[in-house]
């Protein structure tokens, strides 16, 4: 159990992300084959494929967070020894763990209004909800990743760590 919980931590975003970003190649390869070669274009592709890629932009934040990769200015951090650089570390972490547990209770709102109204998609006729609740796992699994990035650096403030 503990090996599948730590491949599950491991790779959970990096596997779902590379399925999503194949599944949106060859969902778009057989349309473009569809409409080119046999003269009929499919009616749910586009749609599938937008849904895949909010699906992956919202779990690519977590996968981000994760591999500690975003968009930041860290000359000034940089100035610190490695206690220091944690310390800010630690209160970036903290800002943005407040920022994901606020969000997650509208992204939970945004998804239980989804189920509540019952839309399906024009094409193919799935439940909306399934495309909403992107936000609230994406945030969810962000939150657990910042949390996991947090534990890190306070371990390196109190000397433990090996960052």
């Amino acid at each position: 159990m503990k090996k599948v919980l730590g491949w599950i931590d491991d790779y959970l975003e990096e596997v779902l992300l590379v399925a999503a970003l194949a599944a949106m190649a060859v969902i778009m390869g057989v349309q473009v084959f569809c409409r080119y070669v046999l003269g009929a274009s499919l009616s749910w592709s586009e749609e599938l494929t937008r849904y895949i890629f909010i699906w992956a932009g919202f779990l690519s934040v977590s996968y981000c967070t994760k591999k500690c990769v975003s968009i930041k200015i860290e000359q000034f951090v940089a100035l610190f020894p490695r206690r220091g650089k944690a310390v800010f570390k630690i209160v970036n972490h903290t800002f943005e763990l407040i920022l994901f547990l606020y969000l997650l209770p509208f992204a939970w709102k945004y998804l239980m209004s989804a189920v509540e109204n019952g839309q399906t998609s024009p094409a193919m006729g799935i439940p909306m909800y399934f495309v909403q609740a992107a936000p609230l796992v994406g945030f969810a699994l962000t939150a657990v990743r910042v949390l996991q990035r947090w534990i890190v650096e306070f371990q390196t403030v109190r000397g433990k760590g090996e960052n």
